[in-house]
């Protein structure tokens, strides 16, 4: 039924009578004062700076975003970023990230971790859960003047929150997803005395998998695992502090899902096997760090110790037969030692009324200790028709222990504040050995035997000249050499596992 014209001069009136505050509420409104965000530190480059005045292709993704825009990992982090892609993989040990189209692989990454200044030097140990994490910087393209080996494609530089000095405070997040998903995390920090602070971080990950093996009804790829953090800052006096940093990580998730592609073309997120593996990892990591921000010079000392283990056992055919299955057994401890000095903020040489200097110069020690037996299990008449028998294949049983030492230095001359000059360098060798065996059990064919020593040595140059417009705008030019350390392949065919090291400049 349509409206009279008394309803509807009535309904014109209250719109008429509505209108007239709204419009002269929009007259009147303020116009909403400016907001200044504070000035961000990023530590791109080893000293703390304003990421507008480095030379570097550098997203910083800070802490909101992290906790409050639900990223819990490095690869969330880097959707931030352009050029930038971590391979989720079903486990977690094996997503990887890729710059600009250069990747990455577990024992000699082209893409180094840095978590709290320690590098992680094999990728097993990269892709952590992020918790009590105040920023994360993805920088591109080769960083080997500074950081060293394996940055050819980029460094991720994850930096870990402060305990509050000032007063106790925490907050927690519980969100829930499709899948069964389930996220915990929460963390606390405050004073302890006057010159001391505590922070603690604990969290628990688990969704079920999205692959489900048709022969059992279960689903394959499910993750489940438990993360924390705990931290100890020292102040004893207004220069000098000192950071003892413990995190752990005890992942236990599910099987890997591949299978024939032409099946998962046709049947996505599916698979048929009689076999279903597992992929565990454990990780352990200390973290100490001491800094003295003195007015002419700062001195900084970084001492890492990461030690994991990963246990894989998976369907090797991927079918119903029972025809091959492989485990998976790998472990790894590694020792950092940095020591770094620059010049404070009263400390710049003045080279001329017009030309200042800053500087920083630093030494690199490590060692690293990677045990793996990854075994091929076989079943009778798999290999041949003429063995009757199951068959286990060692490929490869191998133990490799690196030792390096880096020394680098970089300065940059600063003309009027308008133009920065910079130029580093940075010299590094380690020496390798590797003792790889390939066997039977039984022994149907003779083992393969390696017990190999090489040593490499590289030298990355960096330059950059930089125009500063405003504080807001810049433009800079550079040239950054970046490597791959050289080493050993474990999985090579025998004669073969040496590989040289690459280098490559951006």
């Amino acid at each position: 039924m349509l409206p009279n014209r008394s309803s509807l001069n009535s309904l014109a009136a209250a719109l008429a009578l509505t209108a007239i505050p709204a419009l002269g509420f929009a007259q009147t409104t303020p116009t909403p004062p400016q907001v200044t965000l504070p000035t961000v530190t990023v530590t791109a480059q080893k000293e703390p700076a304003d990421p507008q005045r480095l030379p570097v292709s550098l997203t910083l993704v800070p802490l909101d975003p992290l906790w409050n825009g639900g990223m819990t990992t490095i690869g969330d982090a880097s959707m931030y970023a352009p050029n930038t892609y971590f391979t989720d993989f079903t486990a977690r040990k094996l997503s990887n990230p890729r710059f600009r189209g250069i990747g990455s692989s577990p024992a000699n990454p082209a893409i180094t971790t840095s978590i709290d200044g320690v590098p992680q030097l094999n990728t097993n140990s990269s892709s952590i859960e992020l918790v009590d994490v105040t920023q994360v910087e993805l920088v591109r393209g080769p960083q080997s003047a500074l950081f060293g080996r394996n940055t050819l494609g980029g460094l991720v530089n994850v930096s870990s929150a402060r305990p509050s000095l000032t007063r106790w405070t925490g907050s927690a997040v519980v969100p829930f997803g499709n899948f069964n998903a389930v996220d915990v995390r929460a963390n606390a920090s405050g004073p302890v005395g006057k010159k001391a602070a505590l922070g603690f971080a604990i969290g628990h990950s688990q969704r079920d998998g999205f692959t489900k093996n048709d022969i059992t009804g279960h689903d394959l790829d499910f993750r489940n695992g438990t993360f924390g953090k705990a931290q100890l800052l020292l102040t004893p006096t207004a220069t000098w502090e000192a950071r003892f940093i413990y995190t752990g990580e005890r992942a236990r998730d599910g099987d890997y899902a591949l299978n024939d592609l032409a099946a998962l073309r046709a049947r996505p997120f599916h698979s048929s096997r009689d076999f279903e593996g597992h992929t565990n990892r454990d990780v352990n990591a200390t973290t100490f760090l001491a800094r003295h921000a003195g007015q002419k010079v700062t001195f900084a000392s970084t001492t890492g110790v990461v030690r994991w283990k990963t246990d894989d056992l998976t369907d090797l055919d991927y079918s119903p037969l029972p025809l091959a299955t492989r485990s998976n057994a790998e472990k790894d401890t590694q020792f950092t030692q940095e020591l770094r000095f620059a010049s404070g903020p009263a400390g710049a040489v003045k080279l001329s009324d017009a030309a200042t200097l800053k500087w920083q110069g630093g030494l690199f020690l490590f060692t690293q200790n990677y045990d793996q037996d990854a075994v091929n299990n076989f079943s009778p008449f798999v290999l041949s028709q003429f063995i009757p028998f199951a068959v286990s294949q060692h490929s490869p049983q191998a133990a490799l222990d690196d030792t390096g030492v880096g020394l680098y230095g970089q300065g940059t001359i600063a003309f009027r504040d308008r133009v920065d000059l910079m130029l580093g360098a940075r010299v590094d060798r380690e020496n390798r050995k590797a003792a790889l065996n390939t066997f039977f059990a039984p022994a149907i064919a003779a083992p393969t035997v390696v017990n190999t020593e090489k040593s490499f040595s590289n030298v990355s140059p960096q330059a950059a000249i930089s125009y500063h417009a405003n504080p807001d705008a810049m433009v800079y030019f550079s040239v950054t050499g970046g490597f791959k350390a050289g080493g050993f392949n474990p999985a090579s065919p025998a004669g073969s596992e040496p590989r040289a090291r690459g280098w490559a400049a951006a």
